[in-house]
């Protein structure tokens, strides 16, 4: 779950990290007297959208007076926002944040993320704030530094420092990063965030650090532990498919292919949409149905699938252990004849009461292809979908 830059900077104002003051708008006028309280001098009117590159592609803009913020917060929202991370369709800007103007003399590069490959916690950091880091990392490897947490004594005071030396902070300015490295820490940990990203994070010309700018994403495996940061969910930034799925405990994934997968179990769902590239088709979706779903949660998954206009064919592939067949049969023959099935569907059933719930599939009346292996199911629905 992703953070708007001014939730994010919520969330580590908490932990005691140096933000900057701002306010969040919805209209040109509210944008001017966020100006007007920050104190009328120079401000920067931010879009807020779940996207990097947002300055690249005019989404910020400095502003030396309240009437400057105003033109600008004009300009801004309403706009489709094109980035690299939007893809060409971009997203539409529908707030601005303003924020106080800072007195910057170096900007620096830093993110904290979980390294699962290496079974810790990673920092990245670099010399080369304010630039995406996917292009220094491609152009001048070598200026990016890692330094991996063991989480089990967490962050070192002398890893911290070490990181400052190698970064070649000044000297005047070592106290304030180590503190905003460790307070950065602190917060990744205490917040449950799968990825903590900082860019720029900024040397003022006082030798203080201020984090300018923050994404963050919220673990979802955590989310029950922070409540107040789910709460932050922006349902206008969510795929809608995405937003039914979570009100029914689905575990759901848009992709770009025209074949909708329903499978029960995550291994078995990622073997499902592997084994339907393997034969030449490509998956629409990850979508798992979880061990005890019920048949409500069937015929809503069903309806998300088919509410997909990329969708020319659906594969169900169940292995019912805790999940019964018969259950998934009655969930697919209802929400068939609710949606108004128009598409092919192949049907693989195997496990607990599955010879009730193929005669159930047999018997129903709808055009629904059945299948005993994987392969057999995913050549059928591959050939179908063409």
């Amino acid at each position: 779950m992703n953070l708007h830059e001014y939730q994010a900077k919520q969330v580590l104002k908490k932990f005691g990290l140096p933000v900057l003051n701002g306010y969040l708008c919805y209209t040109p006028g509210e944008a001017e007297a966020a100006a007007d309280l920050l104190g009328g001098g120079v401000c920067v009117v931010k879009a807020q959208v779940h996207a990097g590159g947002r300055g690249k592609a005019g989404g910020v803009k400095v502003a030396k007076s309240p009437s400057e913020a105003r033109a600008h917060a004009e300009k801004i929202l309403g706009m489709t926002l094109v980035t690299p991370q939007t893809g060409a369709e971009g997203k539409l800007v529908r707030k601005v944040y303003v924020e106080a103007g800072c007195n910057i003399a170096k900007e620096y590069y830093l993110s904290i993320l979980m390294d699962r490959a290496n079974r810790c916690v990673s920092i990245i950091a670099s010399t080369e704030g304010g630039m995406e880091i996917e292009e220094v990392a491609h152009n001048t490897p070598e200026k990016i530094l890692n330094v991996r947490i063991d989480p089990k004594v967490g962050l070192q005071s002398f890893q911290a420092a070490t990181l400052a030396i190698a970064l070649g902070i000044p000297v005047e300015g070592r106290k304030s990063f180590c503190e905003v490295v460790k307070g950065l820490y602190r917060s990744f940990v205490g917040s449950d965030l799968g990825l903590l990203e900082v860019n720029p994070l900024v040397l003022t010309k006082d030798n203080t650090f201020v984090v300018l700018d923050a994404k963050v994403a919220l673990e979802d495996n955590a989310a029950f532990r922070q409540p107040e940061i789910h709460a932050m969910l922006d349902y206008d930034e969510q795929d809608p498919r995405d937003l039914r799925a979570q009100k029914f405990g689905l575990n759901y994934v848009g992709l770009d292919g025209n074949i909708g997968c329903l499978v029960n179990g995550a291994g078995l769902a990622m073997a499902t949409m592997d084994i339907i590239k393997s034969f030449g088709g490509e998956p629409a979706n990850f979508l798992d149905v979880g061990g005890g779903a019920t048949k409500e949660n069937v015929t809503e998954a069903f309806r998300i699938l088919l509410s997909d206009p990329k969708v020319k064919g659906i594969l169900v592939n169940i292995f019912g252990g805790i999940m019964k067949c018969d259950v998934i049969a009655t969930g697919v023959i209802e929400a068939a004849k609710e949606v108004g099935l128009k598409v092919p569907l192949v049907v693989r059933l195997q496990g607990t009461n599955v010879d009730l719930g193929r005669k159930m599939l047999a018997e129903s009346g709808l055009a629904i292809t059945p299948a005993d292996t994987m392969d057999d199911a995913a050549k059928k629905i591959v050939a179908l979908a063409k």
